[in-house]
C-alpha cells in the first residue's frame, strides 16, 4: 500500500495545464474520445456523450441493398444455432383449456289456479309487496312499485324488503334536434337589416366557416334590428372575438351577446370585455365554458373592466378566483342598481326608486329630488 502511495505522490505536483498546453490538436482529440468513455453508465449525460462516436469515417461505397442482404443471409447460415436445453418431441403436457359453455336460464310460463289469478290480478301494490316479502321474491316487483308501496304504508311486513330489486324501464329521453337555421339566407337577412330579424341563433352548428362567423359580425355593424346573437358551440376561435369587440364599439342596438362552449382564449376574451367601454347598450354578456381555462390574470383583468363598466346588467362566467368573483358580482350588483333610475323624457329629472346618499355615491354627484 505504500509502495503504491509513493508511486501517486509523484503526480501531485504536475501541472495539468502546462501538460495541455504541450499537446497537440491530434493527441488532445485522443485525449477527448478516452474521457468520453470513462462513464459510459453516467445518465445525467445525453445518449451520445456516453460513449466514443466511431461514425467518422470515409464511406467505403454506395449503399447496394441486395450485398448487405446477402451479407445478412450468409452470416445467419455460418452462425451455429444454439441448441435447446429440453430437445423439443412434439408431445402436449397439461389439460387444454376448453371454455366453459354458457347456459342461458330457462323461462318457464308458470299456470296458476284461476283464484290465485284473480287474486294477483286485483292485489295492490303494498299487497305484492308483502307477498313478495313473505316468499323471498323481491325481483318480482319493480323499483317504482317498491318504493309506491314503501310509501303507501299499509305493508304489515316491512324486513327483508332492502333486497335487489328490479329496475324499471324507462323510456328513452329523444335527442334535441338539430339547430334548423339557414346560416347563408340568415346572414342575408341580416345585412338587408330584415325587421322581423330582433333574434339571431346560431348554436350547435358545427360547419360554419369562421370568414362566415367573422361577416355576422361585420353585418352587426349596420344592423339596427338585431337584438339577441348567439352561437354557442360553433368552434367559434380568437378571430371571431375580435371581429365581435370591434363590432360592439359601434353597434347601439344589440342587448344580448353569447359565445359560450368555444374556442376563445383569454386574449378574445379580454378584447370583448373591453369592448364594453364603448358600449351602453349591451346588457347580457355571456362567456363561460371555452376550451381552456381563462387563468388567474385574465380573472382579474376581466373583474378590474367590469368595474368600469355601468350598463351590463347580467355577465355569464363562472370565476375560479374569490377575489375576481367577488368583484365581477359586486360591479352587476350596482349596475343593476342603476338600472332602476328612470329618466323622465318631459322635464329630464330623475324617478328614484334608490336612496339619494346611494345615488349620490353611485354617480358621484349631487341629485335634487323631484317636487309636486
Amino acid at each position: 500500500m505504500s509502495v503504491m502511495k509513493k508511486e501517486m505522490d509523484k503526480y501531485r505536483d504536475i501541472d495539468e495545464d502546462d501538460l495541455l498546453k504541450k499537446l497537440s490538436e491530434e493527441e488532445l482529440q485522443r485525449l477527448e474520445d478516452e474521457l468520453e468513455e470513462l462513464d459510459p453508465d453516467n445518465a445525467l449525460l445525453p445518449a451520445g456523450m456516453r460513449q466514443k462516436d466511431q461514425t467518422k469515417k470515409n464511406p467505403t461505397g454506395t449503399f447496394q441493398r441486395d450485398n448487405l442482404l446477402a451479407h445478412l443471409e450468409k452470416q445467419a447460415k455460418e452462425h451455429p444455432e444454439q441448441e435447446d436445453l429440453v430437445p423439443f418431441t412434439g408431445e402436449k403436457r397439461g389439460k387444454a383449456f376448453v371454455p366453459k359453455k354458457m347456459v342461458d336460464p330457462i323461462m318457464e310460463n308458470v299456470t296458476l289456479e284461476p283464484e290465485l289469478e284473480e287474486a294477483l290480478a286485483s292485489a295492490s301494490d303494498a299487497e305484492l309487496c308483502d307477498i313478495a316479502a313473505i316468499l323471498g321474491m323481491h325481483t318480482l316487483m319493480s323499483n317504482q312499485q317498491y318504493y309506491e308501496a314503501l310509501a303507501s304504508s299499509n305493508i304489515v311486513n316491512k324486513q327483508g324488503l332492502n333486497s335487489v330489486i328490479q329496475c324499471a324501464q324507462y323510456k328513452a329521453v329523444p335527442d334535441e334536434e338539430p339547430n334548423s337555421t339557414d346560416v347563408e339566407e340568415t346572414l342575408l337577412r341580416m345585412k338587408r337589416n330584415d325587421p322581423n330579424l330582433v333574434e339571431v341563433n346560431l348554436n350547435n352548428i358545427k360547419n360554419i366557416p369562421i370568414k362566415t362567423l367573422k361577416a355576422y359580425a361585420d353585418a352587426l355593424i349596420e344592423n339596427s334590428v338585431v337584438e339577441r346573437f348567439s352561437i354557442v358551440g360553433t368552434r367559434s376561435n380568437d378571430p371571431v372575438a375580435f371581429a365581435l369587440a370591434e363590432m360592439l364599439k359601434v353597434n347601439t342596438t344589440l342587448k344580448s351577446l353569447n359565445v359560450e362552449s368555444n374556442f376563445i382564449t383569454g386574449t378574445g376574451i379580454v378584447s370583448l370585455i373591453e369592448s364594453l367601454q364603448n358600449n351602453t347598450t349591451l346588457q347580457e354578456l355571456k362567456i363561460d365554458n371555452q376550451s381552456q381555462p381563462l387563468g388567474n390574470k385574465v380573472e382579474m383583468e376581466i373583474a378590474r373592466m367590469l368595474e368600469k363598466n355601468t350598463t351590463l346588467l347580467k355577465f355569464g362566467y363562472h370565476f375560479t378566483q374569490q377575489g375576481p368573483r367577488l368583484r365581477g358580482s359586486n360591479a352587476m350588483m350596482n349596475n343593476n342598481d342603476l338600472a332602476r333610475v328612470v329618466r323622465s323624457e318631459a322635464d329630464g329629472s330623475f324617478t328614484l326608486t334608490l336612496s339619494v346618499p346611494e345615488l349620490e355615491m353611485a354617480f358621484g354627484k349631487k341629485f335634487k329630488s323631484k317636487t309636486k
